[in-house]
């Protein structure tokens, strides 16, 4: 199965509008109604490789639909969520996609909304219900990132804390800041946006796959906000090593400013990374190969999506 280079720009989204402007609106009926169809509208999509452990903690929470596409397992993952969780949809992948596979799940949702989880996360009860309302009300929304919960003291995300005080502020007709990233294993979209901005690519592959998407779709006009009361729950795998993680991370910063920002920007992330960890400067090397591609894919993005983008990197300093 074919997957979208992230060249591939979206045909269809709202009209675009500057990250900043308000433009009040109510709820008409057809909104109401739709909300109230909630989570029947949300689609669950699972991406792992070899965690059957996880997964048969994680699975048996998830409601709704739900398809697992197993990244080119060798555990027998597959088989063995068939015949554990039969309401599962399993597709088997040949090989590790990394976060493209997820793109493969989306494509076969029937619903108008996809919720992500990883193999170690889950959603909290009457979750997707609030998100797919949240669609439903506010028809510029592409994306709504949420609360995240951390383990079995329930910890908030880093990164949460981050979205409430965004630094690009609250539109008043938006049910949460706005913002323009997120965390995968906790993010709820509107199918047709994550198609029309090409889904996560490989060029970036997997760690930190979700800033491409969010400049994206941002480009395409739509909206992406924190919403609180989604919650999503994540008990990190102990099968995560997080020194390679660090390096796939410095590796993908790197290249998703070739990708999207312009080479002032590039110029810095460089000698950022260069006087960063040892960590930062595998990352630096092992982005060479790629950049190539990086380089044929590159796309500036639009004067406001990248002030905006601007603000958040002095918000971080």
């Amino acid at each position: 199965m074919r997957v979208s280079s992230p060249g591939e720009e979206a045909r269809l989204g709202p009209p675009r509008r500057p990250l900043a402007a308000a433009v009040p609106r109510t709820q008409s009926q057809d909104d109401i109604a739709e909300a109230e169809r909630g989570q029947a509208d949300v689609t669950t999509v699972v991406a792992s490789r070899n965690r059957w452990p996880d997964l048969k903690r994680s699975l048996q929470r998830h409601r709704g639909p739900v398809i697992l596409v197993d990244n080119g397992s060798t555990d027998g993952t597959g088989e063995l969520v068939r015949k554990e969780f039969p309401h599962v949809t399993v597709v088997a992948l040949e090989r590790n996609l990394g976060a493209t596979a997820r793109n493969i799940g989306v494509r076969l949702a029937v619903t108008p909304y996809v919720a992500f989880s990883d193999d170690d996360s889950w959603w909290a009860p009457g979750a997707l219900s609030r998100a797919a309302a949240c669609f439903a009300a506010h028809r510029t929304v592409g994306l709504i990132a949420a609360r995240i919960l951390v383990g079995p003291a329930q910890r908030l995300d880093p990164t949460c804390s981050m979205m409430t005080e965004s630094p690009l502020g609250r539109q008043v007709d938006l049910p949460g800041p706005s913002v323009l990233g997120f965390v995968a294993c906790g993010a709820v979209v509107r199918r047709d946006a994550f198609l029309a901005a090409g889904g996560f690519d490989d060029i970036i592959f997997f760690r930190g796959e979700e800033e491409r998407l969010a400049l994206d779709l941002a480009t395409l006009g739509w909206d992406q906000v924190y919403v609180d009361d989604v919650v999503a729950h994540h008990f990190p795998s102990d099968a995560r090593d997080s020194n390679i993680a660090a390096v796939q991370q410095a590796r993908n910063r790197f290249l998703t400013a070739v990708l999207r920002r312009p080479w002032r920007v590039v110029g810095d992330e460089v000698v950022r990374t260069l006087h960063g960890h040892r960590a930062d400067r595998i990352g630096l090397m092992r982005a060479i190969p790629r950049l190539p591609r990086a380089v044929a894919y590159r796309r500036r993005l639009p004067p406001d999506v990248e002030q905006a983008r601007c603000r958040l990197d002095s918000g971080r300093r």
